[in-house]
């Protein structure tokens, strides 16, 4: 038997805010857009991962249970350089630990990102196949 996370759910303030924001920054793609379990409810897809909003805003004003998602990508430079081109503001710089460079955002609803690149490089072929999404 095998077993695959399929998506994260959140719950969104401003569902078109963050439908916008995922799509302008990380190019997302909306799977579907309906009304479930009383709530409009959209998927979207970024590369080969997935996250579902309830257009309803957060039960609470922490993070409960999530501390963050991550998103991978192969050019961390380069999509900070997008989204601060889109009018993102980070506060503080990527940090390279030489085999994996990340940065921690926060998206709406106080929603933390790790946007990270693992760099193939600088670790063992088999062990970049094991951890990255990008294959």
């Amino acid at each position: 038997m095998k077993s695959s996370l399929h998506h994260a759910h959140l719950f969104a303030s401003d569902i078109d805010k963050s439908l916008h924001f995922y799509q302008e920054m990380f190019g997302a793609e909306i799977l579907f857009d309906m009304k479930m379990a009383g709530a409009r409810n959209v998927m979207i897809e970024i590369g080969s991962s997935k996250i579902n909003f309830y257009d309803q805003p957060p039960k609470d004003q922490g993070r409960g249970g999530i501390h963050h998602l991550g998103i991978e990508t192969d050019n961390l430079e380069s999509l900070v350089g997008h989204m601060k081109g889109k009018g993102f503001e980070f506060k503080k710089d990527i940090s390279n630990l030489g085999y994996w460079k990340y940065v921690m955002v926060e998206a709406p609803d106080r929603v933390l990102l790790e946007v990270f690149e693992v760099v193939r490089d600088k670790i063992p072929e088999d062990q970049y196949k094991k951890i990255t999404s990008l294959q």
